[in-house]
C-alpha cells in the first residue's frame, strides 16, 4: 500500500474532554485510500527533544475535503505538545501505515468495542463499514463520563453503549460487564476491538471461547512505523511480528493469547 511523508495543514484542534482532541489534516493532493485500524505517524518539531514520531490512529476521513482527522489523547509529552499545535500550523506526517480491519460481510452482526484511544478506529469503522444500524454494536468503556468522547457524530452508525468504572455513564464497570457482552456475545458474527491490552486480551478469551471471529488492534510502541526499529515486535503464531508492518490489527487465532 502506497505511503506518503506529507507537510499536512492542521485546519482544525478541538478539545474533547479534559485530555482528548480531535486534529483535522489537510492534504493538497487527493488521500490515498485509508482503513479503520490504519495509523499515521506525526512528527512533533515543537517539541525538539522528542526525536522519534508518534503514532495515532485515524478517527475519520473526508476525501471530498482531503482531510483526515486523529484522536489524539494525552499519554505524555509528545501529545500533550501535539495538542498545543494551532489551526494553520503544518505538521509532517507518514500515512497511511497499517493493515486495517477485515470488513464485515453484508449480512454480518458485529460488534465493535474500544477503550482509551481505541475507541478512535471503532468509530471510524462504525462508519465505514457498510452495514446498517442494526447490525452494528459499539460498546465503548472508559474510567468515568468525563473520559468518554462525544459520538453524536456518529450516533447514526449503530446501537451504542457506555461502560464506566465509576458508573457515571451506563454499565458500572468494565466493557465485560456489559450486558450486551455478557449475554450476547455469541450472537455476534464479527467482534472487533482496540483499548488497553487487558481488555482485548479478555475480549479475545471470550471471542474465542464463544466461537467469534475476532480481530484486535494492538497499541504497541510503534517508532518508526516501517518495520525497522523493532520496538513493536509481538509473538504470533507463526513467530515474531513487527505490529507496525504486519498489524496493528491482528485475527486473534494468530497471536499466541490463547496458549
Amino acid at each position: 500500500m502506497r505511503k506518503t511523508v506529507q507537510e499536512l495543514l492542521l485546519v482544525e484542534n478541538t478539545q474533547l474532554n479534559h485530555d482528548n482532541f480531535r486534529l483535522v489534516l489537510q492534504s493538497e493532493s487527493e488521500l490515498p485510500p485509508i482503513y479503520p485500524g490504519q495509523f499515521v505517524n506525526v512528527e512533533i518539531k515543537k517539541a525538539s527533544e522528542i526525536f522519534l514520531r508518534r503514532p495515532f490512529s485515524i478517527l475519520d476521513i473526508d476525501p471530498a475535503k482531503k482531510q483526515f482527522s486523529l484522536l489524539v489523547k494525552i499519554l505524555g509529552r509528545g501529545s500533550k505538545v501535539l495538542t498545543t499545535y494551532e489551526a494553520g500550523d503544518k505538521i509532517s506526517v507518514i500515512y497511511p501505515l497499517g493493515n486495517g480491519f477485515k470488513m464485515p460481510e453484508p449480512t454480518d452482526k458485529v460488534l465493535l468495542i474500544g477503550g482509551g484511544s481505541g475507541v478512535a478506529p471503532m468509530l471510524f469503522l462504525s462508519k465505514v463499514c457498510g452495514l446498517n444500524t442494526d447490525q452494528v454494536h459499539v460498546l465503548l468503556g472508559a474510567r468515568s463520563d468525563k473520559d468518554h468522547v462525544d459520538i453524536s457524530a456518529y450516533k447514526a452508525n449503530g446501537n451504542f453503549y457506555f461502560t464506566t468504572e465509576d458508573g457515571s455513564l451506563g454499565e458500572k464497570g468494565f466493557v465485560t460487564n456489559h450486558p450486551v457482552y455478557k449475554s450476547k456475545l455469541s450472537e455476534f458474527d464479527k467482534v472487533y476491538t482496540c483499548g488497553p491490552n487487558p481488555m482485548m486480551k479478555a475480549v479475545a478469551a471470550d471471542a474465542a471461547k464463544a466461537g467469534v471471529f475476532c480481530e484486535v488492534s494492538l497499541e504497541n510502541m510503534m517508532a518508526c512505523g516501517f518495520g525497522v526499529c523493532l520496538c513493536c515486535v509481538e509473538k504470533t503464531t507463526s513467530g515474531h511480528k513487527c505490529v507496525c508492518t504486519d498489524g496493528p490489527v491482528f485475527n486473534i487465532n494468530d497471536l499466541t493469547w490463547q496458549i
